[in-house]
């Protein structure tokens, strides 16, 4: 069998979801997971002019009830949106419109490992920008342990199926 000429290979590029291809209901289990390094709760603490004590100093973390220093709860909602990208959003977003609740029941430590899931909880076709929907997730963000340690409500808009594709929007 031969090798098709370059110019008939299909190309498949990697993409989030349109609005018509996100369904209610459903649970999406992002991967990989994330690993979070002392590197990255310091510059994230640093470079968000965050210089809470229980983030970057060792003596003083040790003297809380932790007995340690935290990840920053702002770096962990950001690792947790940040793991549904690819899966979900990449390319396929219009924009970030609102964050609702946002929730952190257990603390992140450096050296845990961070996994996401997002669940589609509704949706409609945008009233003011024709080919965008608008989206509400929320996501749920697990240590290594399965224990929930961050949960966030999203609503996103999205794009509609391009109208080459032959779907319609719904």
């Amino acid at each position: 069998m031969s090798v098709p000429e370059e110019r008939e290979r299909e190309v498949v590029a990697q993409r989030g979801l349109f609005y018509e291809e996100l369904r209610l209901g459903v649970t999406y289990a992002h991967s990989p997971g994330r690993t979070v390094g002392e590197a990255d709760n310091t510059l994230f603490s640093t470079l968000t002019m965050n210089p809470q004590a229980l983030h970057l100093d060792a003596v003083a973390g040790a003297a809380t009830e932790f007995g340690e220093r935290l990840v920053n709860s702002l770096f962990t909602l950001s690792t947790l949106v940040g793991l549904s990208v690819a899966q979900l959003t990449q390319g396929t977003t219009v924009a970030n419109l609102a964050f609702g609740e946002v929730t952190f029941p257990r603390p992140v430590r450096v050296g845990d490992t961070l996994y996401a899931s997002t669940e589609v909880v509704s949706k409609r076709l945008s009233r003011s920008r024709p080919g965008t929907g608008v989206v509400e997730f929320a996501h749920t963000a697990r240590d290594q342990h399965g224990e929930t340690v961050a949960t966030a409500r999203r609503t996103a808009l999205m794009r509609c199926l391009p109208a080459e594709s032959g779907q319609e929007a719904r």
